[in-house]
């Protein structure tokens, strides 16, 4: 989630070309401006454009490197709370002849945030499936890739839209049913019986809440110094209101909550799974689940990895996806001179 900003504090004076005193200045008095600025600079050393697009009067903010070419684009969904930029640690390890499109979900950052529209796992899909439309992504089958509530979306479109993909990562991704619940998802649980939706760990509201969030979703236990807490709070508390009060509620509401589990027999493109061992979000054991049901699946699992895979192993990840897509692609060749 927010690791790879807590990664670039560590070596922050080597990094950012900003003079010493305006760095100190902002360090101390302005971190969320400096985390912002942070992601404009990747994006801009990574190559990647932010642009918008419409469909009637809905507003979808995503960012692009490359251009569609003989190799299958790569359309990247975020997880919840996070954003497009959440990808640019993995970006960064991908060929740059691949076309690249990360898209803000439906009412996160750039993306149309109301109250009136369906944020449920269908409408997220169908607000995808908009956005693919607009771009003409799927005017040649895409490789779709999904970590955690955007694993969960990516899953489920890829059973509702078949033909507009021709592969699928989902990376630790939400929306299973399990036996037995971890001791994060009973936490949740008692959270909605008490209907303390405040006290959201995925939301955090203080520097402490902050810190308590880092070490759940990931494996690594890095000491963050007070002030970079504080900005990643800040640049999240406009926005924790909405995520509460309307996404949350709705991706863990009954009609939602185990849209991936009631669809995943329905995924016929080769599958890859990413997942994490010690996820202390979401139990590893689904990655054998999907495994099951899906019949042409390859299941990847990380040692010393947690939730936040993407921000934990982010070169892992990047070429764990790059493979797979070699794979597939030359198979699917290799049937066409056959």
């Amino acid at each position: 989630m927010d690791l790879d900003v807590v990664n670039m504090f560590m070596i922050a004076g080597g990094t950012l070309a900003i003079p010493i005193l305006a760095f100190v200045a902002s360090f101390l008095l302005w971190p969320s401006a400096l985390i912002k600025i942070y992601y404009w600079y990747w994006r801009r050393t990574l190559g990647m454009q932010v642009r918008y697009v419409y469909h009637e009067d809905y507003q979808f903010c995503y960012s692009f490197r490359g251009r569609p070419g003989h190799k299958p684009t790569i359309l990247m969904l975020h997880g919840f709370s996070a954003h497009k930029d959440m990808w640019l640690s993995v970006v960064k390890f991908l060929p740059k002849n691949l076309h690249l499109v990360c898209v803000d979900m439906p009412g996160h950052e750039g993306t149309t945030r109301s109250s009136m529209d369906d944020l449920s796992i269908d409408g997220q899909v169908k607000r995808i499936h908009q956005f693919v439309e607009c771009l003409k992504l799927n005017k040649k089958p895409f490789h779709l890739v999904g970590t955690s509530m955007g694993g969960h979306v990516a899953g489920v479109y890829a059973a509702y839209y078949p033909s507009d993909i021709c592969s699928l990562s989902l990376v630790c991704p939400a929306g299973l049913q399990y036996s037995t619940d971890n001791q994060f998802v009973q936490r949740l649980k008692e959270l909605q019986d008490s209907a303390s939706v405040k006290k959201i760990p995925l939301i955090p509201s203080t520097p402490e809440e902050m810190s308590e969030m880092l070490q759940l979703c990931s494996y690594v236990r890095f000491k963050v110094p007070q002030q970079i807490l504080q900005g990643l709070v800040d640049v999240r508390i406009p926005h924790n209101d909405f995520y509460r009060k309307q996404v949350f509620l709705e991706i863990v509401s009954e009609r939602s909550r185990h849209s991936l589990h009631q669809n995943m027999d329905k995924i016929k493109v080769p599958t890859q799974i990413i997942w994490g061992k010690q996820d202390q979000v979401l139990d590893v054991a689904g990655a054998g689940m999907l495994a099951k049901s899906i019949a042409n699946c390859q299941v990847e699992l990380l040692e010393n990895c947690g939730h936040s895979v993407v921000m934990e192993r982010p070169r892992k990840t990047a070429k764990l996806i790059v493979d797979f897509l070699t794979s597939v692609h030359n198979t699917d060749n290799k049937k066409k001179l056959d």
